[in-house]
């Protein structure tokens, strides 16, 4: 595999599910629920309401905070960032990354960062992007049957603007693999572009860590 062609295969070429598993079982709303959450963090990134709306807004907010905590539970046991067969495994902290072909060597697809990402004059905020390099990377190196890792290190090389708003091109891919230690690799590009690649090393954890 090359940093070019990360997947080696060509259009439909890959294998397995990006999914590592089904996740725990949830509300059929739940994905609207977290997809109308996605819808406001950008829509109150992109707008300058008037005082009255924001008063209006900000006790509506108070009044689904005050529904929801009764249902409180441990990290075990919450939906959000679990699901791992939703897109963004159910959260709303990472854009969508959503993959079209994958395998246990490497996963390509395509992201949009919304304007809740926005760091200024167009672009998607510098700490954005490693967030979704570690997000993407860390779970392409707990496919394959391998065993669950943690981030060593993730060094990041920003190349060019990501335009905030448009598709952009995410390609990811196992570069060396030694013991406990996996080295992987990813780009972000907008077209032809290269917008940014990662290096990220993560280790399988011990018998007993979590």
């Amino acid at each position: 595999m090359t940093a070019e062609d990360p997947a080696g295969r060509g259009p439909g070429g890959f294998g397995p599910s990006w999914a590592l598993d089904a996740g725990p079982g949830y509300p059929p709303g739940y994905p609207d629920l977290i997809a109308q959450l996605r819808v406001l963090q950008d829509t109150i990134a992109g707008t300058s309401p008037p005082d009255e709306v924001v008063e209006y807004v900000t006790a509506a907010l108070a009044d689904v905070s005050a529904r929801l905590a009764p249902y409180a539970v441990d990290e075990q046991h919450q939906l959000f960032s679990h699901l791992t067969s939703l897109p963004g495994r159910g959260q709303a902290m990472t854009p969508v990354f959503v993959p079209e072909r994958s395998d246990a060597k490497g996963i390509a697809g395509r992201v949009t960062f919304g304007r809740f990402y926005l760091g200024g004059n167009g672009a998607v905020h510098g700490g954005a992007l490693p967030l979704l390099f570690d997000d993407v990377l860390g779970h392409l190196a707990n496919t394959g049957g391998r065993s669950r890792s943690r981030t060593a290190y993730l060094h990041v090389d920003y190349r060019s603007i990501a335009p905030v708003g448009a598709e952009l091109a995410l390609s990811a891919w196992f570069e060396s693999e030694e013991g406990r230690k996996r080295l992987l690799r990813g780009t972000i590009r907008y077209g032809d572009v290269l917008c940014a690649e990662a290096e990220g090393l993560f280790v399988a954890l011990r018998p007993g860590q979590s």
